[in-house]
């Protein structure tokens, strides 16, 4: 499938109406989503045959997409009821059968280590980056997601925090490779945000383990 054609399928993705501001509900667009799959695929091989999580799935653009490029299977974690239940409808309309969802918190997924540890080749996610009330829960996520990959995990995270995040990869000895500098357009999507869109630098990073 062609990069065009696959954003093309995944903006008919549905996304939230009422997003939830604790838990940072911004959709990854359909530009973005495709982008960084379409990279995941050509470059590295991270997605058609592969057995792919998403974590913190919500509407479900990268499940989808992983599934649309080939995933052997995508299985989405997400806290939120309602996300899931668009998710489910989503994947529904675009007719993919290859996507399982399951409803979790992902902040605590180390807690059943023996269900989900190396389960997967892949993990995709593009996690709450931590503002709000939420700090610190980006790397939540990432550690969460090391530990369930065998191979890869490929995450957006503001450029912000490459330093401290560069810091961690080398403490937990994985590998950090900065994939792609990109520029993450936050529409005002809730009341206390004073500006219609705002620009965000964020990094497309790939983390993997020695030797993979």
């Amino acid at each position: 499938m062609r990069l065009k054609e696959l954003e093309s399928y995944l903006q008919e993705v549905e996304t939230f109406e009422e997003p939830k501001v604790l838990l940072e509900q911004y959709p990854t667009s359909p530009h973005i989503a495709a982008h960084m799959l379409y990279t995941m695929e050509t470059q590295y091989s991270a997605v058609e045959g592969r057995l792919v999580a998403d974590l913190g799935c919500g509407c479900g653009v990268l499940c989808a997409g992983a599934a649309m490029l080939g995933a052997g299977a995508c299985v989405g974690f997400d806290i939120d009821e309602d996300a899931l239940s668009m998710c489910q409808s989503n994947c529904t309309d675009l007719e993919l059968d290859s996507i399982h969802l399951v409803q979790a918190d992902v902040t605590h997924l180390h807690t059943c280590p023996g269900r989900w540890s190396k389960a997967f080749d892949t993990v995709i996610m593009n996690p709450p980056f931590g503002t709000k009330k939420n700090w610190g829960i980006d790397m939540i996520f990432l550690r969460t997601a090391l530990a369930m990959a065998t191979e890869s995990v490929y995450s957006l995270h503001k450029t912000s925090t490459r330093q401290h995040i560069k810091k961690k990869a080398k403490e937990w000895n994985v590998n950090m490779e900065v994939v792609a500098e990109l520029r993450f357009d936050l529409p005002a999507m809730y009341k206390f945000h004073k500006h219609k869109s705002v620009d965000i630098e964020v990094d497309f990073i790939r983390f993997s383990f020695p030797g993979k």
